[in-house]
């Protein structure tokens, strides 16, 4: 599914689109690395001779094989962003993008998550990802819904109190 004109006109400026951006920067310096600087170390180290025994090679082989595989995994990435449809994402659930305010009650305490990509999460700042537990329980909440998260210390208790989707959140 393509991102409709509607959702890329949304997209502007909103996360999907600073990590794309960020994406791009990464997957331009590695392209840089591997179709210059990489070839000129690998020819450099063929000159030295022997290659059985030569380090400088292997590891421009290695790092080679490194840089591809990030690259890939960067591009794959991308392309899962950029179908990213936000007319699909509810307005009166929790979804990616949302601002949830929920209780606790095994903290006995308020606590503020905003659903982010996997790139952009920083638990420390309230930032989770929507893969994460706490994220795949919220996914889908309404206010007022509990939602029970698994964690390492035993399962939580998380009561949806308010609610700010993507949709409602200022550009």
């Amino acid at each position: 599914m393509a991102v409709c004109a509607l959702a890329a006109e949304v997209l502007e400026g909103s996360m999907p689109e600073q990590v794309m951006k960020r994406l791009q920067e990464e997957i331009k310096l590695l392209e840089y690395e591997l179709t210059t600087e990489l070839p000129a170390e690998i020819k450099k180290a063929v000159a030295l001779g022997d290659l059985s025994e030569n380090a400088e090679y292997h590891m421009a082989k290695q790092r080679q094989e490194f840089v591809n595989a990030r690259l890939g995994q960067l591009k794959r990435r991308m392309g899962e962003l950029a179908m990213v449809n936000l007319v699909n994402i509810p307005a009166d659930k929790v979804g990616f993008g949302s601002t949830v305010t929920v209780y606790d009650t095994s903290k006995d305490e308020e606590l503020k998550y905003q659903l982010v990509t996997s790139e952009e999460s920083d638990v420390a700042k309230g930032l989770i990802s929507t893969t994460s537990p706490i994220g795949r329980a919220l996914l889908g909440k309404k206010i007022g819904d509990t939602a029970t998260v698994v964690t390492p210390n035993g399962k939580r208790e998380l009561e949806v109190l308010k609610l700010v989707t993507i949709h409602d959140s200022p550009e």
